[in-house]
Protein backbone atom coordinates (compact mmCIF):
# COMPACT_ATOMS: atom_id res chain seq x y z
CA UNK A 1 0.00 0.00 0.00
CA UNK A 2 2.71 2.64 0.88
CA UNK A 3 5.04 1.73 -2.60
CA UNK A 4 1.79 1.61 -4.96
CA UNK A 5 0.32 5.13 -2.74
CA UNK A 6 3.71 6.87 -3.20
CA UNK A 7 4.18 5.54 -6.70
CA UNK A 8 0.35 6.95 -7.82
CA UNK A 9 1.52 10.03 -6.04
CA UNK A 10 4.35 11.04 -8.16
CA UNK A 11 3.00 9.57 -11.53
CA UNK A 12 0.37 12.59 -10.83
CA UNK A 13 2.96 15.54 -10.63
CA UNK A 14 2.31 14.93 -6.75
CA UNK A 15 4.47 14.52 -3.77
CA UNK A 16 3.92 12.73 -0.69
CA UNK A 17 3.11 15.66 1.85
CA UNK A 18 4.02 13.30 4.48
CA UNK A 19 7.20 11.58 3.58
CA UNK A 20 9.75 13.58 6.13
CA UNK A 21 7.32 15.71 7.72
CA UNK A 22 9.19 16.09 11.35
CA UNK A 23 10.82 13.08 10.01
CA UNK A 24 7.79 10.96 9.59
CA UNK A 25 9.63 7.97 7.29
CA UNK A 26 6.52 7.19 5.55
CA UNK A 27 4.66 8.34 2.42
CA UNK A 28 1.13 7.75 4.25
CA UNK A 29 0.01 6.67 7.33
CA UNK A 30 -2.06 3.36 8.21
CA UNK A 31 -2.81 2.44 11.46
CA UNK A 32 -4.71 -0.52 12.42
CA UNK A 33 -7.13 -1.86 14.91
CA UNK A 34 -6.55 -0.15 18.55
CA UNK A 35 -3.83 2.51 16.33
CA UNK A 36 -5.60 5.75 15.84
CA UNK A 37 -3.59 7.81 13.74
CA UNK A 38 -0.02 8.11 12.47
CA UNK A 39 0.67 4.48 12.56
CA UNK A 40 3.64 3.59 10.01
CA UNK A 41 3.13 0.96 7.28
CA UNK A 42 4.73 -2.18 7.68
CA UNK A 43 4.74 -5.79 6.70
CA UNK A 44 2.38 -6.62 9.18
CA UNK A 45 -0.40 -8.92 7.74
CA UNK A 46 -4.13 -7.86 7.71
CA UNK A 47 -6.81 -10.59 9.12
CA UNK A 48 -10.14 -10.62 8.64
CA UNK A 49 -11.99 -8.52 10.97
CA UNK A 50 -9.09 -6.12 11.36
CA UNK A 51 -9.78 -2.45 10.67
CA UNK A 52 -7.33 -0.29 8.62
CA UNK A 53 -7.20 3.85 8.54
CA UNK A 54 -5.20 5.10 5.55
CA UNK A 55 -4.17 8.69 6.06
CA UNK A 56 -3.09 10.58 2.75
CA UNK A 57 -1.57 14.04 1.95
CA UNK A 58 -0.44 15.25 -1.14
CA UNK A 59 1.73 18.44 -2.33
CA UNK A 60 1.10 19.67 -5.43
CA UNK A 61 1.42 23.00 -7.25
CA UNK A 62 2.34 24.93 -4.63
CA UNK A 63 -0.67 23.82 -2.42
CA UNK A 64 -1.88 20.68 0.29
CA UNK A 65 -4.30 18.12 0.56
CA UNK A 66 -5.46 16.02 3.15
CA UNK A 67 -7.57 12.91 3.30
CA UNK A 68 -8.38 9.89 5.65
CA UNK A 69 -10.66 6.77 5.35
CA UNK A 70 -11.12 3.71 7.71
CA UNK A 71 -11.90 0.69 5.93
CA UNK A 72 -12.91 -3.02 7.33
CA UNK A 73 -11.15 -5.81 6.42
CA UNK A 74 -13.77 -8.99 5.16
CA UNK A 75 -16.31 -9.49 8.17
CA UNK A 76 -16.22 -6.87 11.02
CA UNK A 77 -18.50 -7.21 14.11
CA UNK A 78 -21.46 -4.98 14.58
CA UNK A 79 -19.81 -2.81 16.77
CA UNK A 80 -16.70 -1.73 14.53
CA UNK A 81 -19.52 -1.65 11.83
CA UNK A 82 -21.26 1.08 13.62
CA UNK A 83 -17.68 2.94 14.89
CA UNK A 84 -16.78 3.17 11.52
CA UNK A 85 -20.07 4.59 9.94
CA UNK A 86 -20.84 6.95 13.30
CA UNK A 87 -17.08 8.17 12.37
CA UNK A 88 -17.66 9.24 8.94
CA UNK A 89 -21.26 10.82 9.83
CA UNK A 90 -19.49 12.61 11.96
CA UNK A 91 -17.23 14.11 9.25
CA UNK A 92 -20.20 15.06 7.61
CA UNK A 93 -21.99 16.53 10.47
CA UNK A 94 -18.66 18.43 10.77
CA UNK A 95 -18.49 19.53 7.25
CA UNK A 96 -22.40 20.75 7.28
CA UNK A 97 -21.33 23.58 10.02
CA UNK A 98 -17.93 24.94 7.42
CA UNK A 99 -20.02 27.80 6.82
CA UNK A 100 -19.52 31.33 6.14
CA UNK A 101 -20.23 33.32 9.46
CA UNK A 102 -20.05 29.84 11.54
CA UNK A 103 -17.16 29.86 14.37
CA UNK A 104 -14.21 26.61 14.40
CA UNK A 105 -16.35 25.47 17.48
CA UNK A 106 -19.50 25.29 15.70
CA UNK A 107 -17.80 21.99 13.89
CA UNK A 108 -16.29 21.01 16.92
CA UNK A 109 -19.26 20.84 18.84
CA UNK A 110 -21.60 18.69 16.10
CA UNK A 111 -18.83 16.03 15.79
CA UNK A 112 -18.74 15.59 19.38
CA UNK A 113 -22.55 15.56 19.57
CA UNK A 114 -23.19 13.15 17.26
CA UNK A 115 -20.11 10.81 17.99
CA UNK A 116 -21.50 10.70 21.75
CA UNK A 117 -25.32 10.22 20.97
CA UNK A 118 -23.95 7.19 19.66
CA UNK A 119 -21.94 5.87 22.70
CA UNK A 120 -18.58 6.44 21.19
CA UNK A 121 -15.73 9.42 22.34
CA UNK A 122 -14.26 11.63 20.44
CA UNK A 123 -10.31 11.65 20.57
CA UNK A 124 -8.92 14.92 22.39
CA UNK A 125 -4.98 14.70 21.68
CA UNK A 126 -5.26 15.20 17.92
CA UNK A 127 -7.13 17.85 16.00
CA UNK A 128 -7.72 19.26 12.51
CA UNK A 129 -6.15 22.00 10.76
CA UNK A 130 -6.22 24.98 8.65
CA UNK A 131 -4.47 23.63 5.46
CA UNK A 132 -2.83 25.63 2.31
CA UNK A 133 0.35 26.23 1.41
CA UNK A 134 1.82 24.52 4.61
CA UNK A 135 0.22 20.95 5.30
CA UNK A 136 -0.86 22.65 9.60
CA UNK A 137 -2.09 26.10 9.28
CA UNK A 138 -4.40 27.81 12.16
CA UNK A 139 -7.12 27.07 12.81
CA UNK A 140 -6.66 24.40 14.83
CA UNK A 141 -10.05 22.06 14.60
CA UNK A 142 -10.58 20.24 17.70
CA UNK A 143 -13.20 17.49 17.51
CA UNK A 144 -15.58 18.53 20.57
CA UNK A 145 -16.16 21.61 22.82
CA UNK A 146 -19.03 24.24 23.16
CA UNK A 147 -20.35 25.86 19.67
CA UNK A 148 -19.61 30.09 19.05
CA UNK A 149 -15.98 29.92 20.00
CA UNK A 150 -12.92 30.89 17.85
CA UNK A 151 -12.22 32.21 14.77
CA UNK A 152 -15.39 33.14 12.42
CA UNK A 153 -15.25 31.51 9.39
CA UNK A 154 -14.94 32.93 6.10
CA UNK A 155 -15.02 32.37 2.27
CA UNK A 156 -11.98 31.45 0.83
CA UNK A 157 -10.62 29.78 4.27
CA UNK A 158 -9.79 25.84 3.52
CA UNK A 159 -10.02 22.92 6.50
CA UNK A 160 -8.85 19.84 6.76
CA UNK A 161 -11.83 18.35 9.40
CA UNK A 162 -10.51 14.87 10.38
CA UNK A 163 -12.56 12.81 13.59
CA UNK A 164 -10.94 10.66 15.12
CA UNK A 165 -13.37 8.49 17.45
CA UNK A 166 -12.71 5.26 19.35
CA UNK A 167 -14.88 3.07 20.51
CA UNK A 168 -14.26 3.34 24.01
CA UNK A 169 -12.34 5.73 26.29
CA UNK A 170 -10.93 8.92 24.42
CA UNK A 171 -7.65 8.77 25.77
CA UNK A 172 -4.68 7.73 24.01
CA UNK A 173 -1.05 7.11 24.04
CA UNK A 174 2.15 7.54 21.60
CA UNK A 175 4.19 4.23 21.01
CA UNK A 176 7.90 4.01 21.14
CA UNK A 177 8.19 4.31 17.48
CA UNK A 178 7.14 7.87 18.69
CA UNK A 179 4.33 8.15 16.13
CA UNK A 180 1.85 5.82 16.36
CA UNK A 181 -1.16 6.63 19.19
CA UNK A 182 -3.33 3.90 20.42
CA UNK A 183 -6.05 3.78 22.53
CA UNK A 184 -5.05 3.40 26.18
CA UNK A 185 -7.79 0.74 26.26
CA UNK A 186 -6.80 -1.30 23.60
CA UNK A 187 -10.43 -0.77 22.00
CA UNK A 188 -11.12 -0.22 17.86
CA UNK A 189 -10.39 3.67 16.85
CA UNK A 190 -11.62 4.87 13.24
CA UNK A 191 -10.59 8.61 11.27
CA UNK A 192 -12.69 10.33 8.13
CA UNK A 193 -10.78 13.12 7.02
CA UNK A 194 -11.88 15.74 3.75
CA UNK A 195 -10.24 18.65 2.42
CA UNK A 196 -12.61 21.65 2.76
CA UNK A 197 -13.31 24.55 0.97
CA UNK A 198 -15.47 27.33 3.25
CA UNK A 199 -17.82 29.74 0.20
CA UNK A 200 -20.35 31.93 0.64
CA UNK A 201 -22.49 29.10 0.13
CA UNK A 202 -22.53 25.53 1.12
CA UNK A 203 -18.94 23.97 1.68
CA UNK A 204 -16.86 22.35 -0.96
CA UNK A 205 -14.93 19.07 -0.52
CA UNK A 206 -11.73 18.94 -2.37
CA UNK A 207 -10.88 15.82 -1.78
CA UNK A 208 -13.90 13.87 -2.50
CA UNK A 209 -13.09 10.92 -4.54
CA UNK A 210 -14.35 11.13 -8.45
Amino acid sequence: MELFADEQIRARGGKPAFKGYRGYPASICTSVNDEVVHGIPSSVKLVEGDTVSVDLGVYMDGFYGDGAVTMQVGRTDSETRELIKVTEEALYVGIDNAVEGNRVSDISHAIQKHVENKGFSVVRLFVGHGIGRKLHEEPQIPNYGSPDHGPRLKAGMTLAIEPMVNAGSYEVKILDDGWTAVTIDGRKSAHFEHTVLVTSNKPEILTKCT
